[in-house]
């Protein structure tokens, strides 16, 4: 008999990946010279804002498929225009990297993300220094260093752009956790990007006047409205799919849904793109971080599992509660593969490591947490 929930998920999953991985290409071919050659990085990033900030304003006030949440001044000035600064800030210079370096070689310095993750926390307080995750940061970083050693294409303008993007996204993620979670706000993707995604547009607006303006104004650029509807399309997709398949799986599986993901796009992008050169010092080097981030993936979800024992441990009488069973029925209405994975650890939305998809921003921390928390 087919366990149609199961297959559902998996279905997701491979949804996921694929538009995971088709943005990333798509927005390379875009970008790059030597393709479709619009080489306007924030400009694109502007048009994907605009895109699903209409996108979400027509859903929130014209068909009303979703409610507003209570937003006051305050909220949105000391919350949400930090967030979104440094969530521009994370697209305009992941972006620009497409540039300079093959995408490959981008999704191999992208193994670098838990640890600018760790080390934003630790600086704001959030997260506290462990010697095993410090050990695994500091093997995810001689991985990168290697692979970078054996990039044939090395180009430190293209590095620095991703690198720095990293820890902006890093740290805009540590910011959602702190200010977010303060004030108590949850949002889900479509409110997310109602709120942030024009906060966001307004940031770009300003380096886009200094650094793009100038050039598009003088250079013979083609504009072809299709091409980036769909490309905003499918960013679009791929931040819904990303909060379906939270929903439905548990940390393991969108861990290694995720690892899986960055192999295939790797392998990928050097069939797209001939330029994408893979040495085999690359592949050691990523092998090695790759090593390191999957060890600090088991602790993480170890720690979800520990942090869930006092909940397991409660005296049966509660369990004996009307209420608390009428709960426990409805969710697992909601989440049919409640009893398969989803009870793997907390999940935290933004460690799907997807920083290139340029609507994502659904993938705040609070967002994804307390969706899971609610499906489960």
């Amino acid at each position: 008999m087919i366990n149609k929930p199961l297959v559902l998920t998996y279905l997701y999953l491979l949804i996921y990946v694929l538009l995971s991985s088709g943005v990333i290409l798509y927005n390379k071919w875009v970008l790059s010279p030597k393709y479709f050659n619009f080489p306007f990085p924030i400009t694109l990033t502007m048009f994907h804002m605009a895109f699903s900030g209409l996108f979400a304003f027509f859903l929130i006030r014209v068909f009303k498929v979703v409610a507003p949440v209570k937003m006051t001044f305050e909220i949105y000035a000391t919350c949400v225009v930090p967030i979104s600064a440094f969530f521009a800030s994370s697209l305009w210079l992941g972006n620009t990297a497409y540039l300079h370096i093959s995408v490959a070689f981008i999704q191999m310095l992208k193994a670098l993300m838990p640890v600018a993750t760790i080390s934003m926390g630790v600086l704001c307080g959030t997260d506290k220094p462990r010697c095993d995750v410090f050990l695994n940061m500091v093997l995810v970083s001689v991985g990168v260093v290697i692979s970078s050693y054996g990039e044939i294409h090395f180009n430190i303008v293209g590095t620095v752009y991703q690198v720095t993007g990293i820890f902006a996204e890093a740290l805009r993620l540590v910011l959602t956790q702190v200010l977010l979670q303060k004030k108590g706000l949850t949002l889900n993707p479509i409110t997310s990007l109602y709120y942030i995604a024009p906060c966001s547009f307004v940031f770009l607006f300003v380096p886009w006047c200094l650094l793009e303006k100038p050039g598009m104004a003088v250079s013979l650029i083609q504009f072809n409205f299709w091409i980036f509807f769909s490309n905003a399309l499918c960013a679009l997709a791929l931040n819904l799919s990303t909060f379906l398949v939270i929903g439905r799986t548990g940390a393991v599986t969108i861990r290694v849904a995720g690892v899986l993901k960055d192999w295939i796009l790797i392998a990928l992008s050097t069939v797209i793109f001939p330029e994408s050169t893979i040495t085999g010092l690359n592949i050691i080097g990523y092998a090695i971080a790759l090593c390191g981030v999957v060890m600090y993936n088991y602790i993480k979800v170890k720690d979800g599992r520990a942090s869930q024992l006092p909940s397991d441990s409660i005296p049966e009488r509660f369990t004996k509660d009307r209420d608390w069973k009428l709960d426990k029925r409805s969710s697992a209405i909601i989440n049919p593969n409640s009893n398969s994975d989803s009870n793997e650890g907390n999940f935290n939305g933004s460690e799907m490591n997807d920083e290139e998809a340029p609507l994502v921003s659904s993938r705040l921390s609070h967002f994804g947490r307390s969706f899971s928390n609610h499906t489960k």
